[in-house]
């Protein structure tokens, strides 16, 4: 891998609103650090690392830690990579961006900017399982050879319950959506109880969307959509 896996992150204008939202489906908070000049923060159910940031920002996007991150950055350029939003310097948090075939936004930070809670058991949400970050991508083999080559390891596409190609490393898997329902990036949580999860959340008044492939049942699919736009699809499990 070309870096450690930190965190999904989202631009949320009202920070408190969408971490009231989250921490109702039983996330919990990380104890952040002073990396950035504005509200920040960190919810996690032990798997998904979602960082609400407070100022604009490209979103969502993918964020990893390279420790000697202008070593990094050499190698990033040697496989063609085109950096932007570069940002280096002893007075500054160093960091670059970059994005994939798709247009998706990955961010390379030089140092961790919160610390993982140590977890007994993993908090239970009311979303289930997460499983993967979804990404809306019609063409397979451009992302394929991209992602492959950062580290990721690719799959046969899977025709069910929707054709999707699973992306796989050690601390994040990527999905690849073939579906012209899925228009941006979601967060997908499973469970074979997800009917009883919907129902759940339509009684506290959560908004679901069935914009969703015809292939998946709305009675027991559905997408959340959270405060600052973030899309969650969950999706009944076989298993």
């Amino acid at each position: 891998m070309f870096g450690r896996f930190l965190e999904i992150s989202v631009h949320a204008p009202e920070i408190r609103e969408s971490l009231a939202f989250y921490e109702s489906l039983g996330f919990v908070q990380a104890p952040v650090g002073e990396a950035f000049p504005y509200p920040y923060a960190v919810v996690t159910d032990g798997r998904l690392f979602l960082g609400l940031h407070g100022q604009g920002m490209t979103s969502p996007a993918l964020t990893f830690v390279m420790p000697r991150l202008m070593r990094g950055i050499e190698q990033l350029e040697d496989m063609g990579i085109e950096l932007e939003d570069l940002q280096l310097g002893n007075e500054v948090f160093n960091r670059a961006s970059f994005r994939d075939p798709s247009g998706q936004c990955v961010n390379v930070v030089e140092a961790r900017t919160f610390s993982p809670p140590q977890f007994e058991t993993h908090p239970a949400t009311t979303c289930g399982y997460f499983s993967e970050y979804g990404l809306p991508a019609r063409e397979q083999a451009p992302m394929r050879h991209f992602w492959e080559a950062l580290g990721f390891v690719a799959w046969d596409e899977q025709p069910e319950p929707f054709a999707r190609t699973a992306i796989t490393s050690d601390h994040l898997n990527l999905a690849l959506y073939r579906s012209r329902a899925f228009r941006q990036p979601v967060l997908t949580f499973e469970d074979r109880d997800m009917r009883e999860r919907l129902a759940r959340l339509k009684e506290r008044g959560c908004r679901l969307s069935d914009e969703m492939p015809d292939s998946l049942d709305e009675s027991c699919n559905a997408i959340l959509v959270a405060p600052e736009g973030t899309r969650l699809l969950l999706l009944q499990s076989e298993e």
